[in-house]
């Protein structure tokens, strides 16, 4: 395998290994505040062996995040250097500000949080966690802004053969990045509420401190069933603007290979990337795909042959994925609306219990799907219509990036053998019960 092919290998694994941890604690620390406010401003100890049940969670899934993020900063200067001295002027800028406000502010009143139990004032305390939660999704809306700029490059000028940052303001207010925030923030906190009822589930079923348990349940419902509904409506505005900027990706999403007006939405297709065609294509829904794409019945849309197939992305990959998404999209909020229901008599359902625990995955597997579509949708671009993939890598033998693959696999396969070791351990085990808080309470 050449250079490029070894690097994207990496660089995806990496990724998609790094974004299992990150999404979690987006909207987790969000309902660590939430629950220890109210635990200050309640008194209620309930509240707090809640707060440090969770914060466990989150702080080892916040642990493996820093620790696998730190190895995609390095890739950009090992594997894309190129790609680095091609647009670092912008991309490197918005890196920078995310690391220097976002993860140091993030790093910091997470420690205060941490070790700050009884040493700071209880408002204090809460603050803290309050500020860890504003932190860690500015970091994500940060680096989604450098996303957003590979995706749709906006506010740059060529000079000196590289691109360089002509508007600031126009990164920042890049329309494609802020659908993509929208998008990946919605589907982070329906991860998380999803996460919090799964491990809630659990011990609802095995009937251990239930009155905890429901109220977690309840609250992660409550972000996850908002957060659900809003990812597909913001989904649909996403899938417009990809339309707009993206046709060729879009062509992919839906196999759709030849440009024509009233473009119909067919419900049920497999595609023949090999012979340019659909095998099948059922259930047409007529006009349907120019009204999403375009918003009009009429408007036309451009199909992959139109596309050179050195400028097409990988059709099936692109095509499958998109599909599982959006499949996996609109079930949360069907789930969520039947818990919603049962809210009220949770012990009284134990079928839906037991269907939200085995759920957890679901989420998670949505996310990576969804930037499978977007990173391989992007193809054969590492920055849309101004730099190929395949002028980005870094020149070095293929053989250096081999090598570093497999210790990367084999470093990320320890390391996530050790977080689903914790985080069995910890969310098994639950909170600490009352009685032993009573008992311990320098400990509290």
């Amino acid at each position: 395998m050449d250079v490029v092919l070894l690097s994207r290998l990496q660089f995806a694994m990496a990724t998609m290994f790094h974004f299992i941890f990150v999404p979690v604690t987006l909207g987790l620390s969000i309902l660590l505040a939430i629950m220890e406010t109210r635990y200050v401003r309640t008194g209620q100890e309930m509240y707090k062996r809640m707060t440090k049940f969770w914060g466990k969670l989150f702080i080892i899934n916040f642990v493996l995040g820093v620790v696998t993020g730190i190895t995609l900063e390095f890739q950009f200067g090992t594997n894309w250097s190129r790609y680095s001295a091609y647009v670092g002027d912008i991309f490197g800028s918005l890196l920078a500000i995310e690391a220097t406000l976002a993860f140091f502010l993030e790093s910091t009143f997470l420690g205060v949080w941490v070790f700050g139990w009884n040493r700071v004032s209880p408002k204090l305390h809460a603050a803290s966690i309050w500020l860890v939660a504003l932190a860690a999704n500015l970091s994500a809306v940060w680096i989604l802004l450098a996303n957003g700029f590979m995706q749709h490059p906006v506010g740059y000028v060529l000079r000196n053969g590289r691109a360089e940052l002509e508007s600031f303001a126009a990164v920042l207010t890049n329309s494609f990045a802020w659908h993509q925030i929208a998008h990946t923030l919605s589907g982070a906190f329906t991860l998380s509420g999803f996460f919090v009822m799964g491990i809630s589930s659990y011990h609802l079923l095995k009937k251990n401190q239930m009155a905890l348990f429901e109220k977690s349940f309840r609250m992660g419902l409550v972000m996850a069933l908002i957060f659900s509904v809003a990812l597909v409506v913001q989904g649909d505005f996403h899938g417009s603007e990809v339309a707009e900027t993206q046709p060729a990706k879009l062509a992919a999403m839906e196999s759709h290979w030849e440009t024509q007006r009233h473009a119909p939405q067919y419900l049920f297709v497999i595609p023949d990337e090999d012979n340019e065609r659909n095998l099948v294509e059922w259930l047409p829904i007529p006009s349907g795909l120019s009204l999403l794409a375009h918003r009009s019945p009429s408007a036309e849309v451009t199909g992959l042959l139109d596309f050179p197939k050195q400028d097409r992305p990988p059709v099936a990959l692109t095509f499958w994925s998109f599909r599982i998404m959006i499949g996996l999209g609109f079930l949360f909020p069907l789930l969520c609306l039947w818990a919603w229901f049962k809210r009220k008599e949770l012990q009284q359902n134990p079928l839906l219990l037991r269907i939200m625990l085995y759920a957890i995955p679901l989420p998670y597997i949505a996310l990576q799907m969804g930037w499978i579509v977007a990173e391989v949708g992007r193809q054969p671009w590492i920055v849309y219509g101004l730099m190929r993939t395949s002028q980005a890598a870094s020149p070095v033998a293929s053989s250096q990036v081999g090598f570093s693959l497999v210790v990367l696999t084999l470093l990320y396969a320890f390391l996530g053998a050790v977080d689903i070791f914790l985080l069995f351990k910890f969310a098994r085990k639950g909170p600490e019960p009352p009685e032993a808080e009573a008992l311990h309470p320098q400990q509290a």
